[in-house]
């Protein structure tokens, strides 16, 4: 198995106990898709100098964990910029769901369109998120609303694992409300635990999520939903906590769920359940920012409590059209209160944590090779510039994608 030595680069390894985990003049060792070795390059132990087939000069660049985008839409038909202007003219985004559109209004888009055009799109917004660093992505169904569009969905979630990221695919059927089901959401509920049976038994089905919330659907019948995916040994998550409290980040820890998003309305009865559970929050700045939220998540109290906090996209027509990670950092910092090795770290191990793996999100021996090399003086420039992308190198899986001079 062929070893490259990645060498003359400053680590943010966030491993250890110094700030970022910094260590000047390291090396990486990648032998497969995993890193056989990381330290300071005078202590690089001989038998594995001895073995190296390739070398990579990175001239002092810093290299930190790719990163991962723990919670996107990423996968659905059409836009909806007529509602940002509609919501600079006053119109809130509650008003526009009630009103017909919102979620369902990218339902009809994306029922309207074919696989294959769904994926040409979505790998055009996948190429951004890559540009950005990241190598890992969660991607969340819930445009469908049907077993054919929810599975139409997931399966281009799965056709973008093979586009050198890796890929984590969420069932969130219980986003809205079809309109085939109007007046009937405990049905539609039930409908949607029989989809699950059917793509979880297709492979098609990491996770399962739900919207919690006045518009959304009642804890009660997010409950439903969460005891079937626990019969079948899936994981689950929760948006909780974005325009109102429902008690949704209690429920979800109730089920040990991976995370709860949003939480701009989280209580502190939420928090201590989430504590207690070790739910990670996601804070996803994009969406207060877009919907000029001004209900702040209570990130102090959540530090205090020692909830990991990770951070991501949450790339949506809706919402949050943002395909840049980076600048969800820069957000999360800016508007949050997070620092910025806090944002780094929150788009690396413990979003990783958010998806539920434990390979990544750190650079230490044994953990998955992905990895990016940035052209920055030092690794908290990563949350300080709005629209640059100083990318150098991004390595998933002990692959490179080439961009630096041969």
């Amino acid at each position: 198995m062929p070893i490259t030595l990645w060498r003359d680069l400053r680590a943010a390894t966030l491993a250890g106990d110094a700030a970022w985990g910094a260590i000047d003049n390291a090396c990486l060792v990648v032998q497969g898709d995993r890193l056989a070795w990381v330290g300071p390059l005078p202590e690089l132990p001989r038998e594995w100098a001895s073995r190296v087939n390739d070398e990579v000069h990175l001239h002092n660049a810093w290299v930190t964990p790719g990163l991962v985008d723990c919670h996107t839409h990423l996968v659905y038909g059409g836009t909806r910029a007529h509602e940002h202007e509609l919501r600079l003219q006053g119109v809130s985004y509650e008003q526009i769901a009630r009103a017909g559109g919102g979620i369902r209004s990218t339902v009809a888009a994306t029922r309207h369109s074919i696989e294959s055009h769904l994926l040409k799109h979505a790998q055009r917004r996948l190429a951004q998120l890559k540009a950005d660093g990241v190598t890992t992505v969660e991607i969340k169904s819930g445009y469908g609303l049907d077993l054919a569009h929810e599975r139409k969905m997931l399966r281009v979630a799965r056709h973008l694992a093979s586009h050198g990221v890796d890929v984590r695919s969420t069932y969130l059927a219980l986003h809205a409300v079809p309109p085939e089901f109007d007046g009937n959401a405990d049905g539609y509920t039930e409908a949607a635990c029989q989809w699950l049976d059917t793509l979880h038994a297709e492979g098609l089905v990491d996770a399962v999520d739900a919207f919690c919330e006045r518009i959304g659907f009642t804890p009660g019948q997010v409950t439903r939903l969460f005891q079937h995916a626990e019969g079948l040994g899936l994981p689950v998550k929760l948006h909780a906590e974005q325009l109102s409290d429902q008690g949704g980040a209690a429920l979800a820890a109730e089920f040990g769920a991976l995370s709860a998003d949003h939480l701009e309305w989280l209580s502190e009865a939420g928090i201590q359940a989430m504590a207690q559970a070790g739910t990670v929050a996601v804070l996803l700045p994009g969406a207060y920012l877009t919907l000029k939220d001004t209900h702040l998540p209570p990130v102090a109290a959540l530090r205090a409590a020692g909830v990991p906090m990770a951070v991501a996209t949450d790339h949506n027509p809706g919402s949050s059209p943002a395909l840049s990670l980076t600048l969800m950092m820069n957000l999360a910092c800016t508007l949050f209160g997070l620092t910025p090795e806090e944002a780094l770290r929150g788009c690396t191990h413990v979003a990783a944590k958010a998806l539920g793996l434990h390979d990544r999100g750190r650079l230490q021996k044994g953990l998955r090779a992905d990895f990016c090399a940035w052209d920055v003086e030092h690794p908290r420039e990563l949350s300080y510039w709005l629209g640059h992308r100083p990318l150098l190198e991004r390595v998933h899986a002990g692959r490179a994608d080439g961009r630096l001079p041969a």
